[in-house]
């Protein structure tokens, strides 16, 4: 068994892994004015989180976010830092990871070694840490930090997670220099729980993105327009994780919409996506990424610009629970490991999700029962 597999064990034996994207950020994936969106408020996140611990879902993946996009809603201009939000978070449930997402240019590698140390102790060694290299300039300007090309930040990225790892791991204290960071006399203390350090995740889609996944991420969690590009940059990864004998579990995203019929749930997906959607405040997000050479598919913005509206660029699952469920087992079937969910409103949707959807997931072998463990 290779360090990866160690690490992933914490997400348990389910053949298709789960979790909640999104809570922390104002209307959540949805840029929609639909009604029931997330609000970012802590009672919100915390009866989110506790029902996806009771569910058995995996994971609670929170959004970096310091601005909105405009539009109507401004989409995501209230949102919680996703550092604190998982300690809180940490504290209140049992079973379920909580990441925490960090833009690489917003926090020194010391500090965020320390405050991931930190979190991993809260949670007995159930936290993980989502690397995204930096994509939004207006946010990193925040910062005083100019933004670097595109492959020039994943550069920084490498040097900034080796940095922290080392931390992480290293004994006493020790010297750190590189191109972008020096570290004279480094030490941290105390060690993560998990050996030999918590669970690291990368959203890596462009050709950088995909090697730096590779090299340095415990799981990949990507985004793409259809089926057929999902399976291709699972195998690229999943070849040059192989080459360097590393195992990088793979995490697809999904938007979705449960009805009592295919008609009641396509109509629903229609009204917050084409009546009610955002769409200027899309375009926003959108065109600050598609011209950096990074997450979206020059090929397919058209097509993926719809699947902003409707969850962040997530692939669409929209039917009743049965049809759900066989879009699941088919999504499974391209190669990823793991899935985020979103829908318009959280608590509604986690918890129809959780009483049909999963338990046809059990009926097809990709998930197992919930033991009920407080008793």
């Amino acid at each position: 068994m290779t360090e990866s597999s160690n690490r992933l064990s914490i997400l348990g034996e389910n053949a298709l892994k789960l979790g909640v994207f999104g809570v922390n950020v104002s209307h959540g994936c949805a840029v929609t004015d639909a009604e029931g969106t997330i609000e970012v408020d802590w009672s919100e996140s915390l009866a989110l989180a506790r029902a996806a611990d009771r569910a058995g879902i995996e994971a609670m993946v929170p959004v970096a976010r310091w601005k909105g996009f405009g539009g109507a809603t401004n989409f995501n201009h209230r949102c919680f830092e996703t550092y604190t939000w998982a300690a809180g978070l940490a504290q209140a449930t049992e079973n379920i990871v909580l990441f925490a997402t960090s833009h690489v240019p917003t926090i020194n590698p010391v500090l965020a070694a320390k405050q991931c140390a930190t979190i991993d102790h809260i949670s007995n060694g159930r936290f993980g840490l989502n690397i995204v290299a930096g994509w939004n300039a207006s946010e990193i300007a925040m910062f005083g930090n100019e933004q670097l090309p595109h492959d020039d930040r994943y550069a920084v990225a490498e040097e900034w997670i080796e940095l922290i790892k080392a931390l992480w791991t290293r004994e006493g204290t020790f010297d750190f220099t590189g191109k972008y960071f020096q570290c004279p006399g480094a030490y941290a203390e105390p060690k993560p729980v998990q050996k030999p350090h918590p669970l690291v995740m990368s959203a890596g889609v462009s050709p950088a993105g995909r090697s730096f996944a590779a090299k340095h991420a415990d799981l990949n969690f990507l985004l793409a327009p259809n089926y057929e590009i999902v399976s291709d940059i699972c195998r690229d990864v999943r070849s040059q994780a192989d080459a360097l004998e590393r195992e990088v579990s793979i995490w697809g995203m999904a938007a979705i919409v449960v009805g009592d019929t295919e008609e009641d749930a396509k109509k629903y997906f229609d009204y917050y996506v084409d009546e009610k959607g955002d769409w200027e405040a899309a375009r926003n997000l959108i065109g600050g990424a598609a011209t950096d050479g990074g997450s979206f598919h020059e090929d397919h913005l058209d097509e993926q610009l719809r699947q902003i509206v409707a969850g962040y660029a997530a692939i669409p699952l929209v039917g009743t629970a049965e049809q759900v469920a066989e879009k699941l087992v088919e999504f499974h079937s391209t190669g990823v490991d793991g899935l985020t969910l979103s829908w318009v409103d959280y608590t509604q949707g986690l918890k129809r999700f959780s009483s049909e959807v999963i338990p046809l997931l059990e009926q097809a072998g990709l998930r197992r029962p919930v033991v009920d463990t407080s008793a």
